[in-house]
């Protein structure tokens, strides 16, 4: 486990080294061309005083950088130390690290710690197309939806066509949708509408159809579990909440669990979420779930998963509103 007396959280040169050691593991690549050949990277540090340190120089391209360009820390003046604190505290907190706790134990302002969260968080978010498929022949994936917080826009139910709500006393919810492979990971996505060719529209872009789903009784799944190697389904309004089918658990207790966290996190630590950043926390509770110890993983595995996965995902503090 990490010493929080470790250099990189409070030498400069020590964080700016470690953040090379997981980015460039086999050395600096100039993020302006592609250039990984060594013998045409020339590091440029110390030869004058106004250079930088950690500046190199590709011949390739004949362009100059550091190892923050091209990533969510490009052109922040925020020390890199706190960024390796802030990235830890977030990847070892379960329930999340609110701006206002990073506000207080890095020393910046509110407004800074909340961006830096959000850059945190977009390096979080994971790229679907390398993951790969949720299940698979022989597995299992729960899904089920959730309601948490209320809308912001002007939602008008589907069904009502386009009429008002009259009688209504309670506020409308945003939606998220979660699939969990079991012993495997999960994914959640805000959607505008929980309708069955939405929910459909998630399952077969990330489940294949050789899976096993699981789900409650909502009329959201039936025709579409029939694309599937099975569908159970559990009765909650009868209180079932598990039964044995040939030994095995049907249950949708995983998903469930999945949306606990993400509740108690959101309602106990941040309180407030702005339904445009909803999906970024969705992204930072999925990161963590999906890298928990029972899969092996610890708080400074989690820290340099996200070290390794900030090039390409710049965020700017007008594009984060």
């Amino acid at each position: 486990m990490t010493n929080l007396k470790d250099p990189m959280f409070h030498d400069e040169d020590a964080a700016r080294e470690a953040l090379e050691a997981q980015r460039w593991p086999h050395g600096p690549i100039c993020p302006h061309c592609g250039n990984s050949d060594q013998s045409k990277i020339a590091k440029v540090e110390g030869r004058k005083r106004s250079h930088r340190p950690g500046l190199y120089y590709c011949n390739e391209c004949k362009g100059q950088f550091t190892v923050t360009v091209g990533t969510v820390f490009e052109r922040s003046k925020v020390p890199l130390t706190k960024w390796w604190m802030a990235t830890y505290l977030i990847a070892s907190s379960k329930k999340g690290m609110s701006a206002h706790q990073l506000h207080r134990m890095l020393g910046v302002t509110y407004k800074t710690a909340w961006f830096m969260a959000h850059r945190i968080r977009e390096a979080m978010k994971e790229d679907v197309a390398s993951s790969g498929p949720l299940g698979g022949e022989g597995k299992t994936v729960e899904a089920d939806e959730m309601y948490h917080g209320r809308r912001e826009d002007g939602y008008v139910s589907p069904q009502r066509r386009g009429r008002p709500f009259l009688k209504r006393k309670k506020p409308l919810k945003r939606t998220i949708v979660g699939l969990v492979e079991r012993g495997g990971s999960v994914r959640t996505f805000h959607v505008k509408h929980a309708t069955k060719d939405t929910v459909r529209d998630i399952l077969v872009r990330n489940v294949p159809r050789e899976t096993i789903i699981y789900t409650d009784e909502s009329n959201l799944y039936p025709v579409t579990g029939r694309e599937y190697a099975g569908h159970g389904t559990v009765k909650h309004s009868a209180k079932e909440y598990v039964r044995y089918e040939n030994g095995i658990a049907v249950h949708t207790n995983t998903i469930e669990n999945v949306f606990s966290i993400f509740k108690r996190g959101m309602v106990g630590v941040y309180q407030h979420c702005g339904e445009a950043h909803l999906h970024r926390y969705l992204a930072e509770f999925d990161f963590r779930y999906n890298r928990r110890a029972k899969l092996g993983w610890n708080d400074d595995m989690r820290a340099n998963a996200i070290m390794q996965a900030v090039e390409g995902k710049r965020l700017t503090y007008r594009s984060a509103h």
